[in-house]
C-alpha cells in the first residue's frame, strides 16, 4: 500500500480566499441574468434541467445584443436540450462500465483516469458528463487510497489522468496533497490535467497552483478546452504563459459544434490563436452523443470536409486530429480529411446545413 501523504489533514485553510474562488463564486447562475447582460430578450422555453453556471469574465468575451454568439450558444440553455433523440443516453462513451474503482476509469492501456471531481466552473451545455454519478465516484472526495493502491498494483500504468468535473475546481491544497501521492508510485511517470478552467477563469493559474504543479517530479501535460477563437484572450495568454513555466506541455482539444465552430474561418481563427498564446491544437472531437446535446451534432462526412478544408490552410502542426470516442475501443479513433470537397487546396463547397442531425 503507498502511504498516506506526509501533509497533515487538519492543515489551517489559508487566511485570505484566492481571487479565482471569489470570482467562481460570483459565477451567473441564472439563464434570465445572462440574457440581460447581453441585453438580449427573455425565453421562458429555455431548458433548466442542466443547472446554468458561466464566468462574468466569460460573458465579458461574448458580443453583445448576439444571440448567435458562438461562447453564448455553448452555455445558454435551450428548449431543445429536452428533445428525446435515438442514440443520445446519459454515458454516450461508456465511463461507468470503465469505473473500476470509485473515481477510477481505466479504459487504456498505460493510463488512467481519476474524476477528481464533479465541480465545474462553467457548465457546457454538450457535457458528455452532465449525467455522469459523481456522487457514487467520488463518495469521500478526500479519500483517494483505494485508487491509489489501484495505480501502484498495476506497473503497466505510466500516466494518470486528472478530470472531472474540472480538477482545477479542487484547492490547491487538495490537489498539491493527491499528487504528492500519485508520485508517490515508481512506475508512473506522467501527469495529465485536463481543464477548462485556465480559458474560462484564467485568473486560477496563480502562484499557488505554479508552486506545486511546478515542484512534481512528474512530466506534466495541460490539456485545455477551447472551441472557439473569441475565448482566447490576453489574460488566458497569460495563465498558459504561467503554466508553461511550470515546465508543462500545453494542448488544447475541442469539440465540434453546430452553431458555435462548424466553419473553416472559425477553425483556422482558433489554431492561429493558441499557437499565439503557446498552446498546440491536439484533438478536435466530435460531439459524444449524450442526451440533450443533439443539436450540437455534426455528422462525420461534413466534419471530414471541413477538416481538409483547414488542413489545407495550416501547417500540420496547427490541425487538431479529428477523432470520436467510442465505448470499448481501445483509443480515441481518427477520422481522415476527405479532401475531395477541396478545390485549389483552399476552398470548399458550401456545407449543408439542412436536415437533422447525423450518425457519426
Amino acid at each position: 500500500m503507498i502511504p498516506a501523504t506526509r501533509k497533515q489533514k487538519n492543515d489551517p485553510a489559508p487566511a485570505t480566499v484566492p481571487e479565482w474562488q471569489r470570482e467562481l463564486g460570483t459565477a451567473i447562475r441564472d439563464a434570465g441574468e445572462l440574457r440581460s447582460m447581453l441585453g438580449l430578450p427573455q425565453d421562458a422555453t429555455e431548458d433548466a434541467g442542466f443547472p446554468v453556471r458561466v464566468p462574468r469574465g466569460y460573458v465579458a468575451r461574448m458580443r453583445q445584443g448576439d444571440p448567435g454568439d458562438p461562447l453564448l450558444a455553448q452555455v445558454l440553455p435551450s428548449a431543445a436540450e429536452a428533445r428525446e433523440v435515438p442514440g443520445f443516453g446519459p454515458d454516450p462513451v461508456g465511463d461507468r462500465a470503465a469505473m473500476i474503482r470509485p473515481g477510477v476509469l481505466h479504459k487504456y492501456h498505460g493510463r488512467v483516469l481519476l474524476v477528481t471531481t464533479g465541480a465545474c466552473g462553467i457548465h457546457c451545455r454538450y457535457c458528455f458528463r452532465r449525467e455522469f454519478p459523481y456522487a457514487d465516484a467520488n463518495p469521500r472526495p478526500d479519500d483517494w487510497q483505494a485508487a491509489i493502491d489501484y495505480i501502484a498494483g498495476d506497473d503497466s500504468i505510466e500516466e494518470v489522468i486528472l478530470s472531472g468535473g474540472d480538477p482545477l475546481s479542487l484547492s490547491d491544497r487538495k490537489l498539491a496533497d493527491l499528487v504528492e501521492r500519485i508520485e508517490a508510485v515508481p512506475h508512473v511517470a506522467t501527469l495529465r490535467i485536463h481543464t477548462r478552467l485556465p480559458v474560462v477563469l484564467p485568473e486560477r493559474v496563480d502562484h499557488a497552483l505554479s508552486d506545486w504543479l511546478h515542484g512534481t517530479r512528474l512530466a506534466k501535460i495541460v490539456v485545455l478546452h477551447a472551441n472557439h477563437g473569441n475565448e482566447i484572450d490576453a489574460c488566458v495568454g497569460t495563465a498558459v504563459e504561467h503554466l508553461r513555466a511550470t515546465g508543462a506541455m500545453v494542448l488544447n482539444q475541442t469539440v465540434l459544434l453546430r452553431g458555435v465552430n462548424d466553419d473553416v474561418d472559425a477553425m483556422v481563427e482558433l489554431s492561429r490563436r493558441l499557437f499565439a498564446a503557446g498552446v498546440l491544437p491536439y484533438y478536435l472531437h466530435m460531439l459524444d452523443p449524450v442526451r440533450g446535446a443533439a443539436q450540437f451534432e455534426i455528422g462525420s462526412e461534413e466534419a471530414r470536409r471541413l477538416m481538409a478544408a483547414v488542413a489545407a490552410r495550416l501547417p500540420g502542426y496547427l490541425v487538431p486530429r479529428l477523432v470520436v470516442e467510442q465505448a470499448g475501443r481501445p483509443g480515441k479513433t481518427p477520422l481522415a480529411h476527405d479532401w475531395s470537397g477541396c478545390r485549389d487546396g483552399v476552398t470548399m463547397p458550401t456545407l449543408d446545413q439542412a436536415g437533422g442531425p447525423a450518425t457519426p
